[in-house]
This record gives structure tokens, C-alpha cells and sequence, in this order.
């Protein structure tokens, strides 16, 4: 269906204290800037900072990552690795969010990564192709990764408030519902996914709050400073004491991916070439002194790491909750980090629906008509209902083998590093010509060195990630990420060779250079669902 460009403007925002003047001038600054690039607005911007910000925060997912991921560093390192290991990477986590922001700010565009490869290497279109697909598919496996957790979140409030253990069947079970639901409020559109992403932000903040209080004043006995910052553990069975240590780094980069979220609503945000990089470098500090904080509260109060290690729960922090503030306030703590967890998973199905109609629109993707129609609420519903299907299809491997499943899944936060790399290699070795025209946000005189230092991080990261976890290895501790990410590359090659070198020169325009009528300029394709 048809709907005018100035009426989705003047909706934006109606009761805002902003003069509508200055609303109108901002949206159409982004949409010229949209235009300039090649493409032709199709989404309402009813996102705010705040909502953009939100998005990120979501993807990110501090108080989940952390949660969730915890037990990493505390039997990798212990206390020391975590604490000096979170500020490393936090830091270094930083520069990547400042490279890709400048990056974003020149191209606010859904298409993210993908794009920017795209438009800083146009003759190289294989690069952007692998990028795109790379990136769907990680952010695809970190929707279902979230909703598993849910899931696990769950099973562990059935342990502890009523002594029942599930299934391996009754968790993907649920992992199934999750997607789902994740799949409706997708549906539902921009206003749902933003409003969502600003409650999120809220909660996580709230939420970090009630848990470092309940944590450090109920918690039974306080650990010393001393134990907190230089205490280490090693549940590995590594003997190098620098190699276990920097094992402990995966869990505080795991946890930080993410602040690139932002990009992927950029056409749906009010002056993108600006909200957008402020989003993705606040949500990494926001993230980084939240984490810290709730950090501090989990060292300062776990009364037991080897009762953590030797935990029956489906979600090892439950114990620690369990042996600091008791069974009812754990479970407090527990829904508090799982609703989280659920909005985090949202936010990836939120990118990876994105991710689809952007790849469609450039003739990256398959069925290009259908993942680029719209529903009345302005969602790519195609692209988010194709992530729920893959989401459903990988849980039930979850059925079969934990160790398989957590195999494909690993697979993504190493995609999403890789995903990181390419545009920044390219603006440490092709510096003055790969972003000729700079957004509002730039890095000056300090972009290459900025890059640079990402360049490294990331290289040293995603090796890291595929390196043995445990000693002696066997068939049960193997990481077997290596495996897994090497099949994503491999399809990921397989379908450039086959089908899109044959179709895929690179991004298309969606706006005539010249000669277009008012009525095309102002025209916005829909489709009813």
C-alpha cells in the first residue's frame, strides 16, 4: 500500500516538546542524507535517542551477558581475570565502537557492516556479500542463543522455587515459545521494538541497581578487596597462568558485543548520521560502568566458587544467587535478569529482520519482493519470521546435544567479531580513500590510530576464541567454535559462488538520479499482513 512521506513525518512525535518544525527538519535531513546514498525511505523515524540507544543497550544485554557468561571467567582466571579482564576489554571494546560509529555516521543505513563495506571497497562486491550474510546469520544464531537462555533462566526458577529439573525436550520446548513471541513483537512494528528498547534501558539500570543492593546486603559473607581484585582460579586445567587468564577475556567480550545494533534502525531514527554512532559508542560505556558495577556486587558477595562450578541449576549464576540471598530472593534476582534476556533476544531478531530486507533490497538475498514488503506496523515481517524459523530448527538440536548446539552458537559471537574486522581493516589500509565524506561524528586526527588498535583487538580476539578451553581435550570440551564458524564461512562461500556472483554487483538505488515525480518522492511502499 501507498502512504505519504510528509504525513509518516508530521506522525512522528505529535506530543513531543520539540516545535514540530525542527522534528520535520531533522527527519528530513536524515531522509536526504538516505537519498544521497542511493535509497528511497521506507520506514516512519519515530525513534528517538533514547530508543536507538535502547537498541543497543538490548543487544548488548549487560545484565544477561554477564549473567549468563559468568562462570567463564570465574573458573578462567577467577576475580583477577575477571575484574582486569572486564576494563581491558571494555576499553578495547570502546575503540571498535568509536571506529564503527564514525563509520555509521557517514552511513546511516540498515544495511550496517554490510553497507559500509559495500561503499568503502564498491569493487571488491564478494566482501560485502560474505559480510552481510556472515552477520544475518550471527545475529540470527544470537536471537536463538537469547531465547535458550530464557529458556534456562526459566528452568533454573522451576529448580529453585519448586525443586524440578526439566527436559532437555522441555526447555526447547520453551526456547520454541520464546522465539515466537520474540517473532510477534517484531511484528508489531518500529514503535513496539522502540518502545521496548527504552524500557529496556530503564530496566537494565533499575534492575543493576536492586541486584547490587540485594547482593551486598544480603549476601551472608563479604569477600575482602584483596580477594576481589588478585584472587585466581583455574578450573581449566591449563598450567599457563597467562592463558587462562586471557580465556577469561571471552566472557567480558561476549558479553559487550552488540553496540553496532543501532545501525540497523538507523532508517528508523530521527537525525540517524547522529543518534545512531552516539548510541553504539554510549551503549558500550553504559554498558561498561553497569557491568563493572554488578561485577563487583557478584565478586564481593559469591560465597563459593566451587559451588558454582559444581552446580546442578540450568544457569550457573542461580547458585550463586541461591548461596548469597537465599531461594526467594534468588528467584527475584533471576526474573529480573531474564526479562532482560528476553528483550535482548528481541532486539537480534530485531537486527536480523533488518539484515534481510537491507541484503533483499541490493539483490543480496533471495525472494527480494518478499523480505522487502512491510507490514501496516512498518516491519520487514519476512526477515523476522525466517530468523524465528531458524531459531525453532537449531533449538531442537539443543534436544539432541548441548555440546552441538552450544558448538553453532559460539559460532556467532566469533561471526560478529569477523563481521567487526572487515570494515576496519579497511579503514586502517585505505584510510583517505575508503570514507571520503565524514558524518557529524568524527574521530579527527585520531581515526587511524583508533583503528588501528581495534584492528589488533579484534585479530587477537577472534583467535582466541577457537583456541581449547580446556586440558586435556576431549570430544566433550573440544571448542568446537573452530568447526562451526568454518561451516558458516564455507556456506556463506558456497552461496556467493553459486548464486550471488551471478546477481550481487553491489548496493542498489532505490531513487532515481534524475527525473523522479513528487509523487514517487513521497511515496512509501507497504504491504498488508
Amino acid at each position: 500500500m501507498e502512504k505519504n512521506a510528509l504525513a509518516d513525518v508530521e506522525s512522528v512525535d505529535r506530543h513531543s516538546s520539540i516545535p514540530q518544525e525542527l522534528q520535520d527538519a531533522s527527519v528530513s535531513r536524515s531522509d536526504q542524507r538516505l537519498r544521497e546514498l542511493g535509497y528511497k525511505s521506507e520506514f516512519r523515524r519515530d525513534m528517538s535517542l533514547f530508543g536507538v540507544l535502547g537498541i543497543s543497550f538490548c543487544a548488548i544485554g549487560i545484565l544477561t551477558g554477564m549473567s549468563s557468561a559468568f562462570q567463564t571467567g570465574l573458573f578462567s582466571g577467577g576475580p583477577l581475570g575477571l575484574f582486569w579482564g572486564w576494563n581491558i576489554c571494555s576499553l578495547f571494546m570502546l575503540l571498535i565502537a568509536l571506529s564503527l560509529a564514525e563509520i555509521c555516521s557517514a552511513y546511516p543505513t540498515m544495511g550496517g557492516l554490510y553497507f559500509w563495506v559495500c561503499k568503502m571497497k564498491p569493487e571488491t562486491p564478494m566482501l560485502g556479500f560474505c559480510v552481510g550474510w556472515i552477520y544475518s546469520i550471527a545475529m540470527t544464531f544470537t536471537g536463538t542463543s537469547g531465547n535458550l537462555s530464557v529458556a534456562l533462566y526459566l528452568a533454573s526458577l522451576a529448580e529453585v522455587g519448586q525443586g524440578r529439573t526439566l527436559t532437555r525436550v522441555e526447555v526447547s520446548a520453551i526456547a520454541w515459545g520464546v522465539n515466537i513471541a520474540s517473532g510477534i513483537i517484531n511484528t508489531i512494528g518500529t514503535k513496539a521494538i522502540g518502545g521496548m528498547s527504552t524500557f529496556n534501558l530503564w530496566w537494565t539500570l533499575g534492575g543493576t541497581l536492586v541486584l547490587v543492593i540485594t547482593l551486598l546486603v544480603k549476601a551472608p559473607v563479604k569477600n575482602t578487596a584483596a580477594f576481589v581484585f588478585t584472587d585466581y582460579e583455574n578450573f581449566t586445567g591449563w598450567q599457563s597462568r597467562g592463558f587462562v587468564v586471557l580465556l577469561g577475556f571471552l566472557q567480558a567480550v561476549y558479553t559487550l558485543e552488540g553496540c553496532e545494533t543501532a545501525a540497523q534502525v538507523a532508517e528508523e531514527a530521527k537525525r540517524a548520521e547522529l543518534l545512531a554512532p552516539l548510541a553504539v559508542v554510549g551503549s558500550i560505556v553504559g554498558s561498561w560502568l553497569i557491568g563493572l558495577a554488578y561485577m563487583l556486587a557478584l565478586l564481593f558477595s559469591v560465597q563459593s566458587i566451587a559451588s558454582v562450578q559444581a552446580t546442578s541449576y540450568a544457569i550457573p549464576i542461580a547458585q550463586l544467587y541461591y548461596d548469597a540471598v537465599g531461594q526467594k530472593l534468588t528467584l527475584m534476582c533471576l526474573t529480573v535478569v531474564a526479562l532482560a534476556q528476553f528483550m535482548a533476544a528481541v532486539t537480534a531478531f530485531t537486527a536480523s529482520s533488518r539484515l534481510f530486507y537491507a541484503l533483499a533490497r541490493d539483490d543480496a538475498f533471495p525472494m527480494k519482493s518478499k523480505y522487502m514488503t512491510l507490514n501496516r506496523f512498518q516491519a520487514p515481517y519476512w526477515g523476522v519470521w525466517t530468523s524465528v524459523l531458524i531459531g525453532c530448527i537449531i533449538s531442537c538440536a539443543y534436544i539432541g546435544s548441548a555440546v552441538a548446539f552450544n558448538a553453532i552458537l559460539s559460532s556467532a559471537a566469533i561471526a560478529v567479531m569477523l563481521s567487526y574486522l572487515q570494515p576496519i581493516i579497511i579503514r586502517v589500509f585505505w584510510p583517505r580513500t575508503s570514507l571520503p565524506d565524514r558524518g557529524p561524528f568524527s574521530l579527527g586526527r585520531w581515526s587511524w590510530a583508533v583503528n588501528f588498535a581495534s584492528f589488533l583487538f579484534t585479530v587477537f580476539i577472534c583467535v582466541l576464541f577457537v583456541l581449547p578451553t580446556a586440558h586435556p581435550t576431549d570430544a566433550l570440551n573440544m571448542n568446537y567454535a573452530i568447526v562451526a564458524i568454518g561451516a558458516v564461512i564455507l556456506l556463506v562461500g558456497a552461496c556467493w559462488a553459486f548464486w550471488g556472483r551471478s546477481r550481487f554487483t553491489g548496493p542498489v538505488k532505490t531513487v532515481r538520479e534524475e527525473g523522479e515525480t513528487e509523487f514517487e518522492k513521497r511515496a512509501k511502499v507497504g504491504g498488508g499482513m
